[in-house]
């Protein structure tokens, strides 16, 4: 990990990503249901977070914004964070409210059910804007923001305040992450969403979720909603199709996916994001930086893990070459 440099009073990192945290409990056999497994293996998780494991792995310098639990499994998760080399000053516990745990269910290659344990609610809706460091967030090069953090308060008015102060300073990343049982009325997400975009210069999502940020769901007439929004970038992932980025002065790139043998698909997409930020940052061409975000991602689904299993760039380059996750 590259250490973040000085700028003014505070440090600049590559990245910071503010949202959520958890313990991921993965069944050790697959095809099974989760009613029969006898055996988990337990990792971090929670999308910013994972996010930015994928980012220090290629070598950035990455910070995450969260809270979790005052229990073990917040001391599990901070020691998590720093072993994969992601800064968690701004990991704070919030007393009375337990870690969040989400249990998977593993049915490749293309059925992953999810059960999220995040009541009476999480630790990480719980960001309060008055405890924000607001110069780190301008300062950091990348800063990466989740819809999740926009469906509960005060996590929602700390998500907004952040990006009304980052004010599109370097570039900022709104991962649109629908997950509708998150929302006590998912109908009132778009509102939220529409806020959101106005200031960011980047948004990211699949066709459910840039259909809830737009109402559009044909993926280039979405990729334009969004860059109408006020983005400078937009990506839409087509599953099957593989991804559309296109920007405001009109470069586009259209990907197919890496051919893999899925066993967890499961952090795919945040290993997409944290190859997404790396290749910004590197200021290359689109093409490229869909080719290797899409290539990290295809790993990733080839590993039962998700956050132990970011790969490396040596790995992602190797992927690229060979036109396939071997």
């Amino acid at each position: 990990m590259t250490e973040p440099e000085r700028e003014g009073n505070s440090m600049a990192y590559d990245l910071i990503t503010m949202g959520r945290i958890g313990v991921d409990l993965y069944p050790l056999q697959t095809g099974v249901p989760l009613s029969q497994v006898t055996s988990f293996g337990k990792f971090l998780g929670g999308s910013a977070s994972n996010v930015a494991v994928a980012a220090a792995r290629l070598g950035r310098s990455t910070a995450v914004i969260t809270r979790t639990g005052e229990d073990p499994f917040g001391e599990y998760l901070h020691q998590a964070l720093r072993d994969f080399g992601v800064d968690d000053r701004w990991v704070t516990p919030v007393p009375g409210l337990p870690t969040p745990v989400t249990f998977c269910e593993v049915f490749p290659p293309d059925d992953f059910p999810l059960y999220f344990y995040r009541r009476p609610k999480a630790p990480d809706l719980e960001i309060d804007a008055h405890e924000l460091d607001l110069d780190a967030i301008r300062d950091t090069r990348i800063f990466w923001v989740t819809g999740t953090g926009l469906s509960e308060e005060p996590s929602r008015t700390a998500t907004l305040a952040a990006l009304a102060h980052r004010a599109k300073a370097g570039t900022t990343v709104f991962d649109l992450d629908w997950r509708p049982m998150f929302w006590t009325d998912p109908a009132e997400a778009r509102p939220f969403y529409e806020e959101a975009l106005r200031h960011t210069t980047v948004a990211v999502g699949n066709l459910d979720e840039v259909e809830v940020a737009t109402g559009v769901r044909e993926p280039q007439a979405a990729a334009r909603a969004l860059l109408d929004a006020g983005v400078e970038l937009a990506v839409v992932k087509q599953g099957p199709k593989g991804v559309l980025a296109v920007n405001s002065k009109g470069d586009s790139a259209e990907v197919p996916p890496l051919p893999v043998n899925v066993l967890n698909g499961l952090g795919a997409g945040d290993a997409f994001g944290g190859s997404l930020c790396h290749g910004l940052l590197e200021g290359w061409d689109l093409e490229r930086i869909m080719r290797h975000a899409n290539a990290a991602g295809a790993i990733v689904a080839s590993r039962l893990e998700c956050s132990s299993a970011m790969p490396t760039t040596e790995e992602i380059e190797a992927a690229v070459k060979a036109g396939a996750v071997l």
